[in-house]
């Protein structure tokens, strides 16, 4: 496999384990986050850290970007130190930002006008994915960067999809969202029924989580709302964004999905009462009484 001079900004709960993957497979990794002590473990394994986007970016032949909201993908492409500013022509971009479809798009028409090539490429799996090398990529653009791109990202990743063309990838994920959010709710209810009729929940999990109830949120979260364990895999800030996204983007289609609605409601709540930084299984806190 060919050794790429990669830059990756955006080390945070997932971006950090994706980052830590492609150093252990020895590529060259240029990574930017806003705090250094929180690149430390990175810096450690061998990953130089740059005091802008565009430093990081310069010089690189693959610059994966994973931040939080649409507004930081904006700065970190196309803001004063950013990757638009420095990068060359023949860089590969790749934005694994859950954010727009139209943000996307523009990302992708501006590479080209520069001799770049943009494909957005969000991911599924939480933080237990990133660790694991096991997430779920679904990408947009062209389809040879695509191929290009594809041996890194298998560092990562173990269902790789290619969606179409650029936007589509941010599509799918939002699609991904909305399953999720009305699961969560799901798994949440199912648990708080269970505690109340006085069952085992563990033994309970044992029996819905391998026949038709089956899900990814009730296999990994709902352990971990059992023992108490609300910490963030995704955040429950980001999620609500996401949502927030789909929903918009649903508006402009003509569609109505009352069970995204709700959920995002009830996310909102939390966020009144300081959940933001916790992960999205604290949804279970929403039924305390």
């Amino acid at each position: 496999m060919k050794k790429w001079t990669i830059g990756f900004i955006g080390t945070g709960v997932m971006g950090s384990s994706i980052a830590m993957h492609l150093l252990k497979a020895g590529h060259t990794v240029h990574i930017y986050t806003r705090t250094k002590a929180k690149a430390e473990a990175l810096i450690e394994l061998g990953a130089s850290w740059f005091e802008s986007p565009g430093e990081a970016a310069e010089n690189t032949e693959i610059v994966f970007t994973m931040v939080g909201y649409p507004h930081d993908v904006e700065e970190v492409y196309f803001g004063e130190n950013g990757i638009f500013k420095m990068s060359k022509a023949g860089t590969r971009l790749v934005d694994m930002t859950t954010s727009q479809p139209t943000l996307a798009k523009k990302i992708a028409k501006h590479a080209e006008t520069t001799g770049m090539e943009a494909l957005d490429a969000p991911v599924s799996g939480g933080d237990i994915g990133a660790k694991n090398g096991t997430l779920s990529i679904m990408v947009g653009g062209k389809k040879d960067v695509f191929e290009e791109v594809l041996p890194v990202f298998e560092l990562f990743g173990e269902h790789i999809i290619y969606q179409g063309e650029a936007g589509a990838g941010q599509h799918t994920k939002m699609c991904n969202q909305i399953a999720i959010a009305s699961n969560m709710i799901g798994v949440c209810e199912a648990i708080v029924y269970g505690k109340k009729a006085g069952l085992d929940i563990n033994t309970v999990l044992q029996s819905i989580s391998t026949g038709a109830a089956g899900s990814w949120s009730l296999s990994n979260l709902a352990p971990r709302i059992v023992k108490g364990d609300l910490e963030p895999g995704f955040y429950i800030k980001h999620f609500i964004k996401d949502m927030g996204i789909a929903l918009k983007e649903a508006e402009m289609m003509g569609l109505q999905l009352p069970g995204l609605s709700l959920a995002k409601g009830m996310y909102e709540e939390l966020s009144q009462k300081g959940y933001d930084d916790l992960g999205t299984q604290a949804l279970v806190d929403y039924y305390k009484s």
